[in-house]
């Protein structure tokens, strides 16, 4: 078996390359390539290990044949279409953590350049002016820190300031009350924030409901004479009207290492005296670097490798502990997935996806995500886990999960009902030993059967002589019948039979099973 191969096209820690050889996977290093030279070598590349130069574009992704993973090393991925990304199946990863303390201590250090004038004292000192009374400078001890995000960097910030002897606001929606008061923060809406905060910081990242959010309305709300930090995402301020409101002297000054257009070789802010400038410095210490680029070789070849799926943005995680336990889990709902998906012959307009017992205490997600890509993968070309959900959702299927932890006939169970044009039918399975999957139900019909690579699936009245007329059929044709499953509602209805046979039939072997006595359908199912 072939080791996967990824590809690092931005500048990362060597330390990296070494990490991808140790797990491995092989590598190649290739920095500083055009759009069009990455596009006719992607599709040699099972990973893609960037930093924020690459520009990972659907075009890249529609080259990107053999693609599952793309990982940043960094925080942001804006230079990654994620929607392309995951309609093509490939995992979209980042290091959240990597280099959080460095852009927290960033922040800190553009709000004390704030306060104090430090960069423009620098040049008037550096030209040899000696302008001591210019600049005249404010203490951050005992004023307010209004925290916009408190996610992982917000959170160390709150920290510093504390130790500054600031007050601490923050608002975050996604900010619980117990993570407010374990950290001694004040949780606040943003409009007592922006009326209350001396320094206002924004942590938070850019999305269609957080563009422009310090804008000419909300700047107008803030405590005259604020300063603003902004480490975060260009875009997140309106930089017009942040203009205007240093201009008419209601906002004190600005900090900025990010800006709406990057790399930001022009500004309507620069040259401002009141404005602080760094090109998007945030992550840039060498600790972070090593770090992130550490991380990222870890998280790829962990995925490429053993499967496990640590900070991915487009799917769910999957922890090493949860991918050792979810593993038989992983079978068996494929199998269930691929079993209702091959019974499946008109548009399907629901699934629901049951899970009870000790499987119902597990990180389902995956899970439902596995048995989604198994239904839908008889049905449409290159589904995987990542992007079945996607694909289910482009064509209005409606998906629901649910958990109970009832006691039933087995100590953990998956059930999955898929709702067509024209019927309902339901497929439910169980783990043997733990670790066998077993099916044990299909359509209301109680059984228990293993499912081999090939199996013929008979729909039945349930009469005397279908057994022996199957097995005679079969083997006149010299078909073994390596297992035989039967099941049915009750005497003389509907009945089932699961037949794993050693070899694939043709399209006439079926015909002449269907011509069978009492056979009301036939299907051949391939779960090789």
């Amino acid at each position: 078996m072939s080791k996967p191969k990824v590809l690092i096209s931005d500048k990362l820690s060597p330390a990296a390359v070494e990490i991808f050889k140790t797990n491995g996977v092989d590598v190649d290093v290739k920095v500083g390539m055009t759009p069009e030279e990455l596009i006719a070598c992607i599709g040699d590349y099972d990973g893609l290990a960037i930093r924020s130069a690459t520009k990972v574009t659907p075009e890249v992704l529609d080259a990107a044949t053999k693609l599952k993973v793309v990982g940043r090393a960094g925080i942001g991925v804006d230079n990654v279409d994620r929607a392309a990304a995951t309609a093509h199946g490939v995992v979209v990863m980042n290091t959240p953590f990597g280099n959080s303390v460095t852009t927290a201590e960033h922040a800190i250090a553009m709000m004390f350049a704030l306060a104090r004038d430090i960069p423009q004292a620098s040049a008037s000192t550096h030209a040899g002016k000696w302008e001591k009374s210019k600049f005249m400078g404010v203490e951050v001890t005992g004023k307010t820190l209004g925290l916009i995000g408190c996610g992982n960097i917000g959170s160390i910030v709150a920290d510093r300031a504390q130790g500054l002897k600031m007050k601490v606001v923050a608002f975050d929606p996604f900010l619980t009350q117990d993570k407010a008061d374990a950290m001694q923060v004040e949780k606040v809406e943003l409009d007592t924030l922006l009326k209350r905060a001396d320094f206002i910081t924004l942590h938070t990242p850019l999305t269609d409901t957080t563009r422009n959010l310090l804008n000419a309305d909300t700047l107008a709300k803030t405590k005259k004479g604020v300063r603003i930090i902004n480490c975060a995402r260009g875009g997140l301020i309106d930089e017009t009207a942040l203009k205007s409101a240093i201009e008419s002297g209601h906002i004190a000054g600005a900090a900025l290492d990010v800006f709406e257009v990057e790399p930001a070789k022009e500004n309507q802010l620069f040259g401002m005296e009141k404005v602080v400038a760094t090109p998007h410095l945030g992550a840039s210490t060498t600790e972070a670097q090593e770090n992130v680029a550490l991380q990222v070789a870890e998280q790829m070849s962990d995925y490429l490798v053993n499967g496990t799926v640590t900070n991915a943005l487009n799917m769910p995680s999957v922890s090493a502990e949860d991918a050792a336990r979810l593993k038989p889990y992983i079978d068996l709902s494929k199998q269930l997935g691929s079993f209702a998906g091959q019974m499946t012959e008109t548009g399907i307009k629901s699934v629901k996806i049951e899970f009870e017992g000790a499987v119902a205490k597990l990180n389902t997600k995956p899970l439902a995500a596995v048995a989604l890509q198994g239904l839908l993968a008889p049905l449409v070309e290159g589904v995987n886990m990542v992007n079945a959900p996607v694909i289910a959702a482009d064509r209005q299927i409606n998906i629901t999960e649910s958990k109970h932890d009832r006691p039933g006939n087995y100590q953990t169970l998956i059930r999955i009902t898929v709702e067509t044009d024209r019927r309902t039918r339901t497929v439910a399975g169980t783990l043997f030993g733990g670790k066998y999957p077993r099916l044990v139900e299909v359509h209301g019909i109680p059984l228990e059967a293993t499912l081999g690579a090939h199996m013929l699936y008979v729909n039945n009245e349930d009469k005397p002589g279908l057994i022996g007329n199957l097995g005679s059929l079969l083997g006149n044709e010299g078909i073994n019948i390596a297992t035989f499953h039967l099941g049915r509602h009750k005497e003389e209805h509907d009945a089932i039979a699961l037949v794993e046979i050693d070899q694939a039939i043709d399209a006439a072997m079926v015909k002449k099973i269907c011509d069978l006595p009492s056979v009301k359908q036939v299907k051949v199912l391939d779960f090789a």
